[in-house]
Protein backbone atom coordinates (compact mmCIF):
# COMPACT_ATOMS: atom_id res chain seq x y z
CA UNK A 1 0.00 0.00 0.00
CA UNK A 2 1.11 3.15 -0.70
CA UNK A 3 2.96 5.33 2.28
CA UNK A 4 2.61 8.81 1.92
CA UNK A 5 -0.13 11.29 2.00
CA UNK A 6 -0.44 14.18 0.06
CA UNK A 7 -2.89 17.26 0.61
CA UNK A 8 -3.60 20.24 -1.55
CA UNK A 9 -5.57 22.88 0.29
CA UNK A 10 -6.41 26.48 -0.29
CA UNK A 11 -8.18 28.86 1.57
CA UNK A 12 -8.81 32.47 1.41
CA UNK A 13 -9.36 34.55 4.60
CA UNK A 14 -8.53 37.87 6.24
CA UNK A 15 -4.85 37.02 8.23
CA UNK A 16 -2.17 38.92 9.57
CA UNK A 17 0.88 37.75 12.55
CA UNK A 18 2.18 36.15 9.54
CA UNK A 19 5.70 35.88 10.11
CA UNK A 20 5.34 34.91 13.67
CA UNK A 21 2.73 31.80 12.09
CA UNK A 22 5.63 30.81 9.05
CA UNK A 23 8.01 30.00 12.03
CA UNK A 24 5.92 28.02 13.99
CA UNK A 25 4.37 26.22 10.90
CA UNK A 26 7.71 25.77 9.73
CA UNK A 27 9.01 24.09 12.59
CA UNK A 28 5.51 22.13 13.34
CA UNK A 29 6.27 20.55 10.05
CA UNK A 30 9.88 19.51 10.05
CA UNK A 31 9.33 17.66 13.61
CA UNK A 32 6.51 15.71 11.93
CA UNK A 33 8.96 14.87 8.88
CA UNK A 34 6.50 16.94 6.35
CA UNK A 35 7.44 18.28 3.24
CA UNK A 36 5.65 20.90 0.44
CA UNK A 37 5.19 24.21 0.47
CA UNK A 38 2.90 26.53 2.27
CA UNK A 39 1.57 30.16 0.88
CA UNK A 40 0.77 32.24 3.05
CA UNK A 41 -0.66 35.55 2.67
CA UNK A 42 -2.61 38.58 4.07
CA UNK A 43 -6.02 37.18 1.58
CA UNK A 44 -5.32 33.21 2.86
CA UNK A 45 -3.51 30.23 2.78
CA UNK A 46 -2.49 27.31 0.06
CA UNK A 47 -0.58 24.24 0.90
CA UNK A 48 0.78 21.09 -0.60
CA UNK A 49 2.38 18.62 1.76
CA UNK A 50 3.09 14.91 1.89
CA UNK A 51 4.39 12.66 4.52
CA UNK A 52 2.98 10.56 7.42
CA UNK A 53 -0.88 10.60 7.17
CA UNK A 54 -0.53 10.81 10.77
CA UNK A 55 1.44 13.73 10.68
CA UNK A 56 -0.50 15.20 7.99
CA UNK A 57 -4.11 15.30 9.62
CA UNK A 58 -2.04 16.93 12.93
CA UNK A 59 -1.16 19.60 10.70
CA UNK A 60 -4.53 20.15 8.89
CA UNK A 61 -6.09 20.31 12.63
CA UNK A 62 -3.84 22.94 13.46
CA UNK A 63 -4.57 25.08 10.27
CA UNK A 64 -8.37 24.19 11.21
CA UNK A 65 -7.74 25.92 15.10
CA UNK A 66 -6.61 29.12 12.86
CA UNK A 67 -9.84 32.15 12.60
CA UNK A 68 -11.04 31.89 8.73
CA UNK A 69 -9.44 28.44 8.66
CA UNK A 70 -12.29 26.32 10.74
CA UNK A 71 -13.73 24.78 7.16
CA UNK A 72 -10.39 23.93 5.83
CA UNK A 73 -10.88 20.89 3.05
CA UNK A 74 -7.96 19.56 1.57
CA UNK A 75 -8.26 16.96 -1.32
CA UNK A 76 -6.69 13.88 -0.28
CA UNK A 77 -4.19 11.45 -2.45
CA UNK A 78 -1.47 8.71 -1.90
CA UNK A 79 1.68 7.67 -3.29
CA UNK A 80 4.56 5.21 -2.98
CA UNK A 81 6.87 7.85 -2.61
CA UNK A 82 7.52 11.92 -1.14
CA UNK A 83 7.20 13.75 -3.95
CA UNK A 84 8.55 16.91 -2.21
CA UNK A 85 12.21 17.24 -1.43
CA UNK A 86 12.17 19.86 1.59
CA UNK A 87 9.56 21.48 3.85
CA UNK A 88 9.04 25.82 2.16
CA UNK A 89 6.83 27.63 4.29
CA UNK A 90 6.84 31.39 2.15
CA UNK A 91 4.82 34.65 2.71
CA UNK A 92 3.35 36.47 -0.38
CA UNK A 93 1.52 39.37 -1.45
CA UNK A 94 -0.88 36.89 -2.96
CA UNK A 95 -1.61 33.02 -2.09
CA UNK A 96 -2.35 33.08 -6.14
CA UNK A 97 -0.95 35.81 -8.13
CA UNK A 98 -3.11 38.00 -10.29
CA UNK A 99 -2.54 41.59 -9.56
CA UNK A 100 -6.28 43.07 -10.15
CA UNK A 101 -6.78 44.44 -6.82
CA UNK A 102 -10.28 44.36 -7.14
CA UNK A 103 -10.52 41.23 -7.20
CA UNK A 104 -11.12 39.94 -3.41
CA UNK A 105 -12.39 35.57 -3.11
CA UNK A 106 -12.44 36.28 0.59
CA UNK A 107 -15.55 38.67 0.29
CA UNK A 108 -17.17 37.38 -2.76
CA UNK A 109 -16.80 34.78 -5.48
CA UNK A 110 -18.80 33.42 -8.86
CA UNK A 111 -21.58 30.57 -7.99
CA UNK A 112 -19.87 27.30 -7.41
CA UNK A 113 -21.14 24.21 -9.70
CA UNK A 114 -20.03 20.88 -8.27
CA UNK A 115 -18.75 18.08 -9.92
CA UNK A 116 -21.77 15.63 -10.30
CA UNK A 117 -23.71 18.87 -11.93
CA UNK A 118 -21.09 19.48 -13.95
CA UNK A 119 -21.45 16.08 -15.45
CA UNK A 120 -24.67 15.90 -15.60
CA UNK A 121 -24.90 19.05 -17.71
CA UNK A 122 -22.44 17.56 -20.26
CA UNK A 123 -24.63 14.68 -20.39
CA UNK A 124 -27.14 16.30 -20.78
CA UNK A 125 -25.54 18.21 -23.94
CA UNK A 126 -26.83 21.34 -22.26
CA UNK A 127 -25.40 24.77 -23.64
CA UNK A 128 -22.51 25.47 -21.80
CA UNK A 129 -18.89 27.15 -22.52
CA UNK A 130 -15.87 25.32 -20.57
CA UNK A 131 -13.22 27.57 -20.36
CA UNK A 132 -9.48 26.25 -19.13
CA UNK A 133 -7.87 29.22 -16.56
CA UNK A 134 -4.55 27.06 -16.25
CA UNK A 135 -1.60 27.83 -17.93
CA UNK A 136 -0.64 26.23 -21.49
CA UNK A 137 1.99 23.63 -20.37
CA UNK A 138 -0.93 22.34 -18.15
CA UNK A 139 -3.39 22.24 -20.83
CA UNK A 140 -1.08 20.13 -22.99
CA UNK A 141 -1.64 16.78 -20.85
CA UNK A 142 -4.93 16.86 -20.63
CA UNK A 143 -8.27 19.13 -20.53
CA UNK A 144 -12.27 18.41 -20.57
CA UNK A 145 -13.53 17.76 -24.21
CA UNK A 146 -13.94 21.11 -26.36
CA UNK A 147 -12.87 23.58 -23.92
CA UNK A 148 -11.71 26.45 -25.09
CA UNK A 149 -8.38 27.32 -23.28
CA UNK A 150 -7.15 30.48 -22.19
CA UNK A 151 -4.08 30.39 -24.11
CA UNK A 152 -1.69 31.88 -21.70
CA UNK A 153 1.74 31.02 -19.83
CA UNK A 154 0.73 33.12 -16.79
CA UNK A 155 -2.10 33.52 -14.46
CA UNK A 156 -1.45 37.14 -14.48
CA UNK A 157 -2.27 37.42 -18.25
CA UNK A 158 -5.50 35.39 -17.87
CA UNK A 159 -7.03 39.67 -17.72
CA UNK A 160 -5.42 40.17 -21.13
CA UNK A 161 -6.93 36.43 -22.39
CA UNK A 162 -10.65 37.27 -21.88
CA UNK A 163 -10.45 40.61 -23.10
CA UNK A 164 -9.77 39.15 -26.74
CA UNK A 165 -12.85 36.63 -26.26
CA UNK A 166 -15.62 37.07 -28.55
CA UNK A 167 -17.80 39.24 -27.08
CA UNK A 168 -21.09 36.49 -28.08
CA UNK A 169 -20.01 34.86 -25.55
CA UNK A 170 -20.90 36.80 -22.46
CA UNK A 171 -24.42 35.82 -22.95
CA UNK A 172 -23.49 32.30 -22.88
CA UNK A 173 -23.02 30.33 -19.31
CA UNK A 174 -19.23 29.70 -18.35
CA UNK A 175 -18.10 27.15 -16.37
CA UNK A 176 -14.18 28.05 -15.59
CA UNK A 177 -12.11 25.62 -14.40
CA UNK A 178 -8.52 24.63 -13.02
CA UNK A 179 -6.69 22.14 -10.88
CA UNK A 180 -7.80 22.44 -7.62
CA UNK A 181 -9.85 25.89 -8.14
CA UNK A 182 -7.72 28.36 -6.64
CA UNK A 183 -7.82 30.46 -9.96
CA UNK A 184 -11.25 30.19 -10.24
CA UNK A 185 -11.94 31.93 -7.20
CA UNK A 186 -10.50 34.99 -9.03
CA UNK A 187 -10.93 33.92 -13.08
CA UNK A 188 -14.60 33.90 -12.04
CA UNK A 189 -15.09 37.40 -10.65
CA UNK A 190 -12.90 38.77 -12.70
CA UNK A 191 -15.35 37.40 -15.89
CA UNK A 192 -18.14 38.70 -14.55
CA UNK A 193 -16.58 42.12 -14.02
CA UNK A 194 -15.95 42.12 -17.49
CA UNK A 195 -19.09 41.68 -18.59
CA UNK A 196 -19.85 37.90 -18.64
CA UNK A 197 -23.48 37.49 -17.31
CA UNK A 198 -23.52 33.50 -16.11
CA UNK A 199 -19.95 32.64 -14.94
CA UNK A 200 -19.66 29.40 -12.68
CA UNK A 201 -16.49 27.93 -10.79
CA UNK A 202 -15.93 24.15 -10.32
CA UNK A 203 -15.97 23.13 -6.89
CA UNK A 204 -12.64 21.71 -6.37
CA UNK A 205 -11.33 21.86 -9.80
CA UNK A 206 -10.22 18.98 -11.74
CA UNK A 207 -8.67 16.55 -8.81
CA UNK A 208 -12.46 17.35 -7.57
CA UNK A 209 -13.89 16.10 -10.63
CA UNK A 210 -11.54 13.15 -11.10
CA UNK A 211 -12.21 12.17 -7.40
CA UNK A 212 -16.54 12.46 -7.75
CA UNK A 213 -17.05 11.42 -11.00
CA UNK A 214 -14.22 9.77 -13.20
CA UNK A 215 -12.88 11.00 -16.32
CA UNK A 216 -16.17 11.36 -18.29
CA UNK A 217 -15.79 14.13 -20.98
CA UNK A 218 -12.46 14.53 -20.21
CA UNK A 219 -9.23 14.10 -22.25
CA UNK A 220 -5.59 13.23 -20.92
CA UNK A 221 -4.57 13.61 -17.08
CA UNK A 222 -4.25 16.50 -15.08
CA UNK A 223 -0.76 18.44 -14.35
CA UNK A 224 -0.02 18.58 -10.85
CA UNK A 225 2.93 20.60 -9.08
CA UNK A 226 4.72 18.25 -7.55
CA UNK A 227 7.10 15.32 -8.85
CA UNK A 228 4.71 13.11 -9.98
CA UNK A 229 3.67 15.64 -12.67
CA UNK A 230 0.09 14.44 -13.65
CA UNK A 231 -2.47 12.27 -12.14
CA UNK A 232 -5.17 9.93 -13.83
CA UNK A 233 -9.18 10.18 -13.29
CA UNK A 234 -7.83 7.36 -10.80
CA UNK A 235 -6.35 10.10 -9.18
CA UNK A 236 -3.02 7.56 -9.76
CA UNK A 237 0.65 8.90 -11.01
CA UNK A 238 0.75 8.41 -14.54
CA UNK A 239 3.62 7.98 -16.47
CA UNK A 240 4.26 11.93 -17.18
CA UNK A 241 7.63 14.21 -16.32
CA UNK A 242 8.81 17.17 -17.06
CA UNK A 243 11.68 18.60 -18.95
CA UNK A 244 14.45 19.62 -17.29
CA UNK A 245 14.93 22.70 -19.71
CA UNK A 246 11.79 24.26 -20.35
CA UNK A 247 9.90 22.60 -17.46
CA UNK A 248 7.15 21.44 -19.54
CA UNK A 249 4.96 18.39 -18.69
CA UNK A 250 5.70 15.75 -21.26
CA UNK A 251 3.49 12.49 -21.91
CA UNK A 252 5.23 9.29 -22.21
CA UNK A 253 5.40 9.15 -26.34
CA UNK A 254 7.19 12.47 -26.10
CA UNK A 255 9.82 11.18 -24.28
CA UNK A 256 10.51 8.63 -26.81
CA UNK A 257 10.87 11.72 -29.77
CA UNK A 258 14.40 11.61 -30.52
CA UNK A 259 14.22 15.89 -29.63
CA UNK A 260 14.01 14.69 -25.91
CA UNK A 261 17.62 14.65 -24.41
CA UNK A 262 17.28 14.50 -20.69
CA UNK A 263 18.37 17.79 -18.77
CA UNK A 264 18.84 19.18 -22.36
CA UNK A 265 15.53 19.52 -24.15
CA UNK A 266 12.32 18.21 -25.30
CA UNK A 267 10.08 18.60 -27.90
CA UNK A 268 8.88 21.44 -27.18
CA UNK A 269 11.95 23.89 -26.35
CA UNK A 270 14.45 22.08 -28.87
CA UNK A 271 16.22 24.14 -31.29
CA UNK A 272 18.15 23.38 -33.71
CA UNK A 273 21.88 25.16 -34.84
CA UNK A 274 20.09 27.46 -37.00
CA UNK A 275 17.66 27.99 -34.76
CA UNK A 276 20.26 29.07 -32.05
CA UNK A 277 22.56 30.93 -34.40
CA UNK A 278 19.50 32.86 -35.69
CA UNK A 279 18.20 33.87 -31.96
CA UNK A 280 21.45 34.70 -30.76
CA UNK A 281 21.84 36.96 -33.78
CA UNK A 282 18.78 38.91 -33.22
CA UNK A 283 19.78 39.52 -30.26
CA UNK A 284 23.24 41.31 -30.47
CA UNK A 285 21.17 42.97 -33.35
CA UNK A 286 19.02 44.64 -30.62
CA UNK A 287 22.69 44.50 -28.52
CA UNK A 288 24.18 46.82 -31.32
CA UNK A 289 21.17 48.88 -31.92
CA UNK A 290 21.52 49.68 -27.95
CA UNK A 291 25.03 50.99 -28.19
CA UNK A 292 24.43 52.98 -31.37
CA UNK A 293 21.66 55.07 -30.17
CA UNK A 294 22.51 57.37 -30.19
CA UNK A 295 26.25 57.11 -31.64
CA UNK A 296 28.42 57.64 -28.87
CA UNK A 297 30.63 59.65 -30.44
CA UNK A 298 28.17 61.95 -30.91
CA UNK A 299 28.35 63.17 -27.04
CA UNK A 300 30.73 65.08 -26.12
CA UNK A 301 33.37 63.23 -24.11
CA UNK A 302 37.07 63.68 -23.54
CA UNK A 303 39.26 62.07 -25.85
CA UNK A 304 43.04 60.62 -24.36
CA UNK A 305 44.91 59.58 -27.05
CA UNK A 306 48.13 57.68 -26.72
CA UNK A 307 51.64 58.18 -28.19
CA UNK A 308 54.59 55.60 -27.69
CA UNK A 309 57.55 57.87 -28.01
CA UNK A 310 59.59 55.65 -30.79
CA UNK A 311 63.39 55.53 -30.39
CA UNK A 312 64.58 58.12 -32.79
CA UNK A 313 62.89 60.72 -30.28
CA UNK A 314 64.66 59.77 -27.30
CA UNK A 315 65.91 62.57 -25.82
CA UNK A 316 64.10 65.20 -26.91
CA UNK A 317 61.25 67.42 -25.37
CA UNK A 318 58.18 66.53 -25.33
CA UNK A 319 57.42 69.49 -27.74
CA UNK A 320 59.56 68.68 -30.43
CA UNK A 321 59.00 65.48 -30.51
CA UNK A 322 54.63 66.42 -30.71
CA UNK A 323 55.73 68.41 -33.60
CA UNK A 324 58.06 65.73 -35.13
CA UNK A 325 55.50 62.84 -34.90
CA UNK A 326 52.41 65.27 -35.72
CA UNK A 327 54.21 66.87 -38.74
CA UNK A 328 51.25 66.28 -41.34
CA UNK A 329 48.73 67.97 -38.47
CA UNK A 330 48.48 71.47 -38.75
CA UNK A 331 47.87 72.56 -34.82
CA UNK A 332 49.55 74.41 -32.24
CA UNK A 333 51.31 71.70 -29.96
CA UNK A 334 53.06 74.67 -27.46
CA UNK A 335 49.37 75.94 -26.98
CA UNK A 336 48.31 72.63 -26.08
CA UNK A 337 50.81 71.90 -23.93
CA UNK A 338 50.19 74.98 -21.91
CA UNK A 339 46.69 74.36 -21.53
CA UNK A 340 47.28 71.11 -20.09
CA UNK A 341 46.50 68.73 -22.55
CA UNK A 342 49.14 66.55 -22.58
CA UNK A 343 50.12 64.26 -19.62
CA UNK A 344 53.11 62.73 -18.84
CA UNK A 345 53.75 58.96 -18.00
CA UNK A 346 52.84 59.32 -14.33
CA UNK A 347 49.58 61.44 -15.15
CA UNK A 348 50.59 65.06 -14.41
CA UNK A 349 50.35 67.84 -17.18
CA UNK A 350 53.51 67.88 -18.97
CA UNK A 351 55.47 70.75 -19.78
CA UNK A 352 57.10 72.35 -23.28
CA UNK A 353 60.69 71.20 -22.31
CA UNK A 354 59.83 68.08 -20.68
CA UNK A 355 62.58 65.58 -21.80
CA UNK A 356 60.66 61.97 -23.36
CA UNK A 357 63.01 58.21 -23.25
CA UNK A 358 62.29 55.91 -26.06
CA UNK A 359 59.18 53.83 -24.98
CA UNK A 360 57.49 55.44 -22.58
CA UNK A 361 53.49 56.60 -22.84
CA UNK A 362 52.41 60.07 -23.05
CA UNK A 363 48.20 61.08 -23.30
CA UNK A 364 47.26 63.68 -25.51
CA UNK A 365 43.73 64.91 -23.78
CA UNK A 366 41.25 66.53 -26.59
CA UNK A 367 38.23 67.56 -24.64
CA UNK A 368 34.54 67.93 -25.52
CA UNK A 369 35.11 65.51 -28.39
CA UNK A 370 32.36 65.35 -30.88
CA UNK A 371 32.79 62.39 -33.73
CA UNK A 372 31.34 63.04 -37.33
CA UNK A 373 28.23 60.87 -37.49
CA UNK A 374 28.50 57.26 -39.41
CA UNK A 375 26.73 54.45 -40.61
CA UNK A 376 25.66 52.11 -37.71
CA UNK A 377 23.58 49.60 -39.17
CA UNK A 378 25.98 46.83 -38.92
CA UNK A 379 24.37 43.03 -40.13
CA UNK A 380 25.80 39.71 -37.60
CA UNK A 381 25.55 37.56 -40.47
CA UNK A 382 26.57 34.34 -38.13
CA UNK A 383 28.02 33.84 -34.67
CA UNK A 384 29.71 30.47 -32.68
CA UNK A 385 31.74 30.09 -30.28
CA UNK A 386 34.68 30.91 -32.26
CA UNK A 387 33.94 33.72 -34.52
CA UNK A 388 31.68 36.41 -35.82
CA UNK A 389 30.67 37.53 -39.43
CA UNK A 390 29.84 40.79 -39.85
CA UNK A 391 28.45 43.10 -43.11
CA UNK A 392 29.95 46.37 -42.26
CA UNK A 393 27.78 49.51 -43.59
CA UNK A 394 29.91 52.64 -44.79
CA UNK A 395 30.81 54.95 -43.72
CA UNK A 396 31.94 53.58 -40.66
CA UNK A 397 36.05 53.32 -39.81
CA UNK A 398 36.95 49.90 -38.14
CA UNK A 399 39.42 51.21 -35.89
CA UNK A 400 40.58 54.19 -33.85
CA UNK A 401 42.13 56.78 -36.29
CA UNK A 402 41.98 60.28 -36.89
CA UNK A 403 38.39 62.20 -35.84
CA UNK A 404 37.27 58.64 -34.98
CA UNK A 405 37.75 56.47 -31.75
CA UNK A 406 34.28 55.46 -30.15
CA UNK A 407 32.06 56.09 -33.64
CA UNK A 408 33.88 52.73 -35.19
CA UNK A 409 33.09 49.05 -35.66
CA UNK A 410 35.60 48.03 -32.77
CA UNK A 411 33.87 50.19 -30.22
CA UNK A 412 30.67 49.11 -31.23
CA UNK A 413 31.34 45.15 -30.82
CA UNK A 414 33.41 46.00 -27.58
CA UNK A 415 30.21 47.40 -26.26
CA UNK A 416 27.33 45.39 -27.58
CA UNK A 417 30.05 41.79 -26.61
CA UNK A 418 30.74 43.56 -23.34
CA UNK A 419 32.92 41.64 -21.64
CA UNK A 420 34.17 40.01 -24.75
CA UNK A 421 36.20 41.80 -26.88
CA UNK A 422 36.11 40.81 -30.62
CA UNK A 423 38.82 41.28 -33.30
CA UNK A 424 38.67 41.77 -36.49
CA UNK A 425 40.81 39.24 -38.22
CA UNK A 426 41.61 41.92 -41.69
CA UNK A 427 40.65 45.42 -42.47
CA UNK A 428 38.05 47.10 -44.54
CA UNK A 429 38.36 51.16 -45.62
CA UNK A 430 36.00 53.38 -43.53
CA UNK A 431 34.41 53.57 -46.94
CA UNK A 432 34.08 50.18 -47.83
CA UNK A 433 31.47 47.85 -47.25
CA UNK A 434 30.97 44.06 -47.16
CA UNK A 435 31.87 41.04 -44.98
CA UNK A 436 34.27 41.38 -42.13
CA UNK A 437 35.31 38.15 -40.05
CA UNK A 438 35.80 38.66 -36.32
CA UNK A 439 38.07 35.98 -33.48
CA UNK A 440 35.46 36.19 -30.43
CA UNK A 441 38.84 35.39 -28.37
CA UNK A 442 42.90 36.19 -28.27
CA UNK A 443 42.99 32.34 -29.16
CA UNK A 444 41.17 32.09 -31.89
CA UNK A 445 42.28 35.70 -33.40
CA UNK A 446 45.78 33.68 -33.64
CA UNK A 447 44.32 31.06 -35.79
CA UNK A 448 42.20 32.91 -37.80
CA UNK A 449 44.59 36.31 -38.42
CA UNK A 450 47.95 34.56 -40.04
CA UNK A 451 45.69 33.12 -42.53
CA UNK A 452 45.07 36.59 -44.14
CA UNK A 453 48.95 37.59 -43.84
CA UNK A 454 49.65 34.46 -45.50
CA UNK A 455 47.50 35.00 -48.22
CA UNK A 456 45.19 31.62 -47.70
CA UNK A 457 41.73 33.66 -47.86
CA UNK A 458 40.20 33.93 -50.77
CA UNK A 459 38.24 37.14 -51.26
CA UNK A 460 35.72 38.69 -53.66
CA UNK A 461 34.42 41.96 -54.21
CA UNK A 462 32.05 43.82 -56.11
CA UNK A 463 33.08 47.20 -57.56
CA UNK A 464 31.36 49.63 -60.06
CA UNK A 465 34.03 51.65 -62.08
CA UNK A 466 33.84 54.79 -64.32
CA UNK A 467 34.39 53.67 -67.93
CA UNK A 468 34.21 50.10 -69.68
CA UNK A 469 37.12 48.06 -69.60
CA UNK A 470 37.97 46.80 -73.03
CA UNK A 471 38.38 43.23 -71.75
CA UNK A 472 36.08 41.20 -69.86
CA UNK A 473 39.01 40.05 -67.76
CA UNK A 474 42.36 41.45 -66.87
CA UNK A 475 44.89 41.66 -64.33
CA UNK A 476 46.76 44.48 -62.68
CA UNK A 477 49.97 43.42 -60.74
CA UNK A 478 51.56 47.13 -60.18
CA UNK A 479 53.51 47.26 -57.04
CA UNK A 480 52.13 49.75 -54.28
CA UNK A 481 53.52 51.81 -52.01
CA UNK A 482 54.43 51.00 -48.14
CA UNK A 483 54.05 54.82 -46.78
CA UNK A 484 50.46 57.06 -46.54
CA UNK A 485 50.41 59.67 -48.70
CA UNK A 486 47.40 62.12 -49.58
CA UNK A 487 44.91 61.72 -46.87
CA UNK A 488 46.36 58.50 -45.39
CA UNK A 489 46.26 56.95 -48.80
CA UNK A 490 48.96 54.60 -50.74
CA UNK A 491 49.88 55.20 -54.52
CA UNK A 492 51.23 52.87 -57.73
CA UNK A 493 55.42 52.97 -56.67
CA UNK A 494 58.39 50.96 -58.48
CA UNK A 495 59.89 50.02 -55.51
CA UNK A 496 57.13 49.35 -53.30
CA UNK A 497 55.04 45.90 -52.21
CA UNK A 498 54.08 43.47 -54.75
CA UNK A 499 50.48 43.61 -55.63
CA UNK A 500 48.35 41.44 -57.48
CA UNK A 501 44.27 41.76 -58.33
CA UNK A 502 42.25 39.78 -61.26
CA UNK A 503 39.22 41.68 -62.54
CA UNK A 504 36.44 40.17 -64.66
CA UNK A 505 33.64 42.07 -66.16
CA UNK A 506 29.78 41.37 -64.61
CA UNK A 507 28.33 44.02 -66.70
CA UNK A 508 28.54 47.43 -68.57
CA UNK A 509 25.81 49.89 -68.18
CA UNK A 510 24.40 52.73 -70.38
CA UNK A 511 25.68 55.43 -67.83
CA UNK A 512 29.34 54.58 -68.33
CA UNK A 513 29.98 52.90 -65.74
CA UNK A 514 30.74 49.19 -65.48
CA UNK A 515 30.53 46.40 -62.60
CA UNK A 516 33.58 44.26 -61.49
CA UNK A 517 34.01 41.00 -59.93
CA UNK A 518 37.16 41.69 -58.14
CA UNK A 519 39.75 39.37 -56.50
CA UNK A 520 43.01 40.46 -54.61
CA UNK A 521 45.54 37.73 -54.92
CA UNK A 522 47.76 40.29 -51.87
CA UNK A 523 46.11 42.12 -49.33
CA UNK A 524 48.18 45.95 -49.97
CA UNK A 525 46.26 48.74 -48.38
CA UNK A 526 43.93 50.37 -50.82
CA UNK A 527 45.10 47.92 -53.70
CA UNK A 528 42.03 47.13 -55.03
CA UNK A 529 41.14 50.91 -55.10
CA UNK A 530 44.53 52.20 -56.50
CA UNK A 531 44.89 49.24 -58.99
CA UNK A 532 41.21 50.22 -60.86
CA UNK A 533 42.51 54.19 -60.72
CA UNK A 534 45.84 53.05 -62.14
CA UNK A 535 44.09 50.83 -64.96
CA UNK A 536 41.85 53.99 -65.88
CA UNK A 537 38.63 52.52 -64.63
CA UNK A 538 38.30 54.67 -60.89
CA UNK A 539 35.60 53.30 -58.22
CA UNK A 540 32.37 55.30 -58.60
CA UNK A 541 32.11 57.65 -55.52
CA UNK A 542 35.75 57.52 -54.31
CA UNK A 543 37.07 59.98 -52.73
CA UNK A 544 40.65 59.54 -52.74
CA UNK A 545 41.39 58.24 -56.71
CA UNK A 546 39.26 60.50 -58.62
CA UNK A 547 39.08 60.47 -62.14
CA UNK A 548 41.16 61.93 -64.78
CA UNK A 549 44.42 60.41 -62.40
CA UNK A 550 43.82 62.93 -59.62
CA UNK A 551 43.65 62.44 -56.09
CA UNK A 552 41.23 63.72 -53.79
CA UNK A 553 42.01 64.71 -50.11
CA UNK A 554 39.12 63.31 -48.28
CA UNK A 555 39.78 59.90 -45.68
CA UNK A 556 36.57 59.09 -44.57
CA UNK A 557 33.23 60.44 -46.40
CA UNK A 558 30.14 61.60 -44.60
CA UNK A 559 26.88 59.77 -43.94
CA UNK A 560 25.70 62.52 -46.51
CA UNK A 561 28.16 61.97 -49.40
CA UNK A 562 27.06 59.59 -52.25
CA UNK A 563 28.95 56.05 -50.93
CA UNK A 564 31.69 54.65 -52.61
CA UNK A 565 30.66 51.89 -54.49
CA UNK A 566 33.34 48.95 -53.32
CA UNK A 567 31.72 46.17 -51.69
CA UNK A 568 33.61 42.81 -50.11
CA UNK A 569 30.81 40.65 -51.08
CA UNK A 570 32.40 37.01 -50.03
CA UNK A 571 35.11 35.32 -48.22
CA UNK A 572 36.41 32.08 -47.60
CA UNK A 573 39.15 30.98 -44.76
CA UNK A 574 39.44 27.90 -42.34
CA UNK A 575 37.22 27.95 -39.82
CA UNK A 576 39.75 28.16 -36.66
CA UNK A 577 38.04 25.66 -34.28
CA UNK A 578 37.22 22.64 -36.80
CA UNK A 579 40.06 23.85 -39.56
CA UNK A 580 37.19 23.32 -41.99
CA UNK A 581 36.40 25.40 -45.07
CA UNK A 582 33.83 28.27 -43.84
CA UNK A 583 32.15 30.09 -46.73
CA UNK A 584 30.28 33.53 -45.95
CA UNK A 585 28.81 36.61 -48.34
CA UNK A 586 27.18 39.82 -47.28
CA UNK A 587 24.25 40.88 -48.05
CA UNK A 588 24.35 43.38 -51.65
CA UNK A 589 24.42 47.13 -50.89
CA UNK A 590 22.02 49.30 -52.52
CA UNK A 591 24.21 50.75 -54.69
CA UNK A 592 23.87 47.32 -56.96
CA UNK A 593 20.69 47.29 -58.37
CA UNK A 594 18.71 44.90 -60.00
CA UNK A 595 22.00 42.56 -61.27
CA UNK A 596 22.21 38.89 -61.30
CA UNK A 597 25.38 37.39 -59.92
CA UNK A 598 26.39 34.01 -60.15
CA UNK A 599 26.97 31.87 -57.32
Amino acid sequence: MPAVTNISCYRFACMDGLKALRERLIGFCKERLLKGTILLAPEGINLFIAGPAEAVEELVNELRALPGLEDLAPKYSLSDEQPFSRMLVRLKKEIIAFGVESIDPAKYTSPRIEAKQLKQWLDEGKPVVLYDTRNDYEVRLGTFKNAIPAGIDSFRNFPAAVAALPPEMKDAPVVTFCTGGIRCEKAAPFMEQAGFREVYQLEGGILKYFEEVGGDHYDGECFVFDQRVGVDPALSETGSAVCFACQTPLTAEEQEDPRHVANVSCPHCYKSDADQIQERIAARHEALKRVTSPLPGSVPYENRRPIRIPGEQDGKTILEVLESVFAHVDFEWAEKLANGGVLDPQGRPASPDQVVRAGEEWIRVFPGTVEPEVNAAIEVLYEDEAIIVLNKPAPLPMHSCGRFHRNTLTHFLHEAWDPEKPRPAHRLDANTSGVVVCARTRHFAKLLQPQFSRGEVEKVYLARVHGHPAEDEFTVDAAISDEACVAGAREIAEEGLESKTVFRVVQRDEDGTALLEVRPLTGRTNQIRIHLWHAGHPIVGDPNYLQDGKRGDTQTLSVEDPAMQLHAWKIEFRHPLSGALAHHSATLPEWMGEVVLEK
